[in-house]
This record gives structure tokens, C-alpha cells and sequence, in this order.
């Protein structure tokens, strides 16, 4: 049985882009293939009653402070010295998120998704903007005009709320999200034991 890590994300989730940047080399390093199932995130919490870190911990003192800080020790642990906190957030991510469902369909998921996550958490784009969307991709050498056509397909839209209500059926109340098997490991700080869990998988 090939060793596969299934990734739940939205782009709408700073510590998706940081995990999506790390988790190439962990795949390379287990020889574990990446299961792209693109979710969306309010819709995860509207199902499981969740909140945003702001909204849930922004009363506590020093949570938040303490999230920065761990956010900044992983980005210097991993070199990721291109993120930046986008200036729009937070950002409607139905469209880029639909767009990730027609990206896979089309046979360039990922592609799509470098595309998308740089222009979230490295160049700041405001990736609810149709145009600038456009914009992006086709500066990336995508067909926009295909992608962002088929974002409007009943079945595209289908595929990503039935992607949403299984993954809250598995357990997951947050973003990112990953499973090896059965196992479930939330946040990108779990990305060592996912490691370890996929190295236990016989190949």
C-alpha cells in the first residue's frame, strides 16, 4: 500500500501556506504521495462550532502573543522568509477555493495551489477579486479564463461542500488538517509526528 498524507486546507489559513511549503519535503523524505482535499474553512466551523483564534483566544491574555510567536519561530526553523501576513485578510476564499476543485479536474492542482498560496502569503494579493485572480494565474501560465469558468460549475461547488461535511464527519475542526490512515493530526507543530507516522506505513 502506498504511503499517502491526506492535506486539509484552506487558503484563507496563514498556517496552511506554512505547512504546504514544508510538507514537499516530508513526502520526499517518507516517499508518501499528497492528497489534496481543499475545504472550506467557515464551513468547518459553522458544522463544528469553532472560531477563529482571534475571536476564540482573543480574550486570553498573552494566547495571541504567544501564537505570533510560535508563527515566527517556525517560519526561521523552515526559511520561509518570503511570508507575509496578507494585508487583506481576512479574504473570501470561495472562489480560490472552488478554483482548487476545477485546478485538480483540470489536472494542474499543483501548480494551482504554489500559485495561490504565494500570492496569499507572500505577495499580498487580494485573492477575492476576480480580476486580480485572473490576473495571478495566467501570470503563472494557467488558463484563468478555463479555471475560473469552471468555478461556476454545479459540480465544482458540490465537490467542495461535500470535501467541507466529510472532512467534519473525520473529525476535523480546524485548518490545516492532515491524516495518515486514520490518524488525525491538527496544525502545522504536528508536522513531526505526521512525519513519524507516515515512516510507520509499509511500503
Amino acid at each position: 500500500m502506498p504511503r499517502t498524507l491526506d492535506f486539509i486546507f484552506d487558503f484563507g489559513s496563514p498556517n496552511a501556506y506554512l505547512s504546504g511549503k514544508v510538507l514537499p519535503g516530508i513526502c520526499a523524505r517518507t516517499g508518501a504521495r499528497l492528497n489534496l482535499i481543499p475545504c472550506l474553512l467557515g464551513g468547518i466551523f459553522k458544522i463544528t462550532g469553532n472560531q477563529a483564534p482571534n475571536q476564540a483566544f482573543g480574550h486570553i491574555q498573552g494566547k495571541l502573543a504567544y501564537e505570533t510567536l510560535e508563527t515566527r519561530r517556525f517560519v526561521e526553523k523552515h526559511g520561509l522568509s518570503a511570508f507575509r501576513f496578507n494585508p487583506h485578510f481576512p479574504v473570501n476564499t470561495l472562489l480560490i477555493m472552488r478554483g482548487q476543485i476545477a485546478a485538480q479536474r483540470q489536472g494542474v492542482a499543483e501548480r494551482y495551489l504554489e500559485t495561490v498560496l504565494k500570492a496569499m502569503w507572500e505577495d499580498g494579493e487580494k485573492m477575492d477579486d476576480p480580476e486580480v485572480v485572473a490576473r495571478v494565474l495566467a501570470a503563472a501560465g494557467l488558463d484563468a479564463k478555463a479555471i475560473l469558468g469552471a468555478t461556476q460549475d454545479p459540480e465544482v461547488k458540490a465537490e467542495l461542500m461535500a470535501n467541507t461535511e466529510k472532512a467534519a464527519a473525520r473529525g476535523v475542526f480546524g485548518i490545516p488538517t492532515f491524516f495518515v490512515g486514520d490518524e488525525m493530526f491538527f496544525g502545522k507543530e504536528r508536522l513531526g509526528q505526521v512525519e513519524e507516522e507516515l515512516a510507520k506505513v509499509p511500503v
